[in-house]
Parts: C-alpha cells; structure tokens; sequence
C-alpha cells in the first residue's frame, strides 16, 4: 500500500489569505476596548509628531510671570510649571521621547529574541544550550534592577534608555519564542516539510515563524505599555533623559519637590504614563482574541 502523498509546498490561495486577514480585522474591530486604545495611541502619538506644529509654545519656553499657573489659565490650557513652562506642550514633547523608549527598544528586542528563539528551538541541542543558558544569565535579574544597572554603566540619555530596555527585554522574548518554536516543530507538518527535502531556513521562515509570531506580537504589545513605565523610571531616576528636555518619568522628577503648591505638574505626566500603559494592555489583549480563534470560541 503507497504511502499517502503530502502537499505542502504551495501556498494558501490569496483569496483564503485576505478572508482570514478580513476575519481577524473584523475579530479585532468587535473588541471596542481594543479599537478605543488603539484610536487614542494614534492620536496621542500623531500629537507627539506634531507637536512643533500644533502648540504654541516651546517644551523650554520659560515665563516667569506665568509660574505655577493652574488648569485652564489662560494660553495655558493645562497650567504651567515651577519655571512657567507650558504643561500641554511638554507633554505633548514628552510623549516623543516616552513612546520612542516605549517602542523602539521593544520592537528591536523582539527582532533579536524572536531570531534566538526560533533558532534555539528548532536546532535544539548544543545551539539551544548555548543560547539559552546565555538568556538565562540575564534572565535572573529582575527587569527593573537589570534595567538601572545597565543604564547606570552608561552616560545618561535616550540611547542609554532604549539600550537598557532592549537588553532587558531580549530574554523575556527569547524565551517565549523559543517554547512556540517547539510546540510548533512538534507538528506532522514540520516532519513533512523536511521530508520533502525542505532548507532549514527555509521551514522556519515559511512555517515556523507565521505560528509562533501570533503570541510575540500580542506579547511585544503589552510589553510596550510596561517599558513606557520603565524608562519614565529610569528618567524619574535620573539615568535617562536629563533636563531640561522634557520626558513624561523627568516631569514627575521634577514635579515632585512642588507637588503640594502646583499637583498639576506631577499628576499629569503620571497620568499620561498611566493611560498609555493601559492602553498598550488593552491594544495587546484584542490583538490576542484577533489572532487566537480558539480563545474567542471560548
């Protein structure tokens, strides 16, 4: 009796493609908590690109007479600092350098872990030893006392900030990825894949990354919410962005020797750092109801 023939070199057909890519947009789209945080990252983040061109005033322009100027004061919408400095502006600044330590470092972790992982687990073996006691070493610190001391070994600045974090976040993802490569080489079609004479590389970018990049990227998701709050820390800190350029974690900062005269100055950036984390959370919970369909038919 022959055995039975497999096919699996031929694509999907572009039309199953789009139904499934319209499936999950339309999964994504029911979920309003998700679709209402991803609307407001956009604004939030359209505000911060524009925002030489939609205040008027400077993040540094400084008005003596202007200090400590509550919510709504006149030209001043959200009030003003210790040194009377427009409170909407620098947030609005702020929110630039925040949401860039938020998101870049987290998407280059993402690249470096995901290749690792994935490299880990389908060689397996010495390669996987090798990389994964490596990630282990960093992975015994914890996040945030990692994070300091990294940042406290370099000179204080927006790269110190997005080096820290990316370093940090590299196990977290390797991990991750490396446990989806291996629920995923387990699968008949794998076995199959190689049995056709597959490349290694060849089975990993075609069938082992479209199932394992589902659960990265809801994970990378949330994780940029967190990293927002870690490297406002480490502003907050002093060992990432220093003064006078604005950041929301260098506002609290500063903020915090007037919290009794003018609350304003720490409250809202703290709330900005708040309501983005939040949002990135609840933008990486639709993202994993959008792509799990076994979790939504639960």
């Amino acid at each position: 009796m022959d055995a039975p023939r497999v096919t699996i070199a031929s694509p999907a057909p572009r039309a199953v493609i789009a139904r499934a890519s319209g499936w999950r947009l339309a999964a994504f789209r029911r979920d309003r908590g998700a679709t209402l945080a991803a609307l407001l990252l956009l604004a939030l983040a359209a505000g911060a690109i524009l925002a030489p061109w939609i205040t008027f005033h400077g993040p540094d322009e400084a008005d003596n007479a202007m200090r400590y100027a509550p919510l709504l004061s006149p030209g001043h919408l959200l009030g003003t600092d210790q040194q009377g400095r427009d409170m909407l502006a620098r947030l609005l600044w702020g929110g630039r350098i925040s949401l860039l330590v938020g998101v870049a470092p987290t998407l280059i972790a993402t690249a470096i872990g995901l290749a690792l992982g994935m490299l880990a687990g389908y060689a397996r073996g010495v390669t996987d030893q090798i990389i994964m006691r490596s990630l282990d070493v960093l992975f015994a610190f914890p996040m945030v006392l990692l994070a300091i001391a990294v940042a406290g070994t370099l000179r204080p600045g927006v790269s110190t900030e997005m080096i820290a974090i990316t370093i940090v976040l590299i196990p977290y993802i390797g991990r991750l990825a490396r446990t989806a490569t291996l629920s995923v080489v387990a699968l008949p079609f794998i076995e199959a894949a190689r049995a056709a004479g597959g490349a290694p590389v060849s089975i990993v970018l075609r069938y082992i990354l479209p199932n394992v990049f589902g659960p990265i990227l809801v994970y990378a998701t949330t994780l940029m919410g967190l990293m927002i709050v870690v490297g406002s820390g480490l502003s907050f800190l002093g060992l990432g962005v220093q003064p006078p350029t604005a950041d929301w974690g260098a506002m609290v900062a500063d903020g915090r020797v007037v919290l009794r005269r003018a609350p304003h100055v720490t409250v809202l950036p703290g709330m900005m750092i708040l309501l983005v984390s939040l949002l990135f959370n609840f933008l990486g919970d639709g993202l994993r109801d959008a792509l799990d369909p076994r979790r939504r038919r639960q």
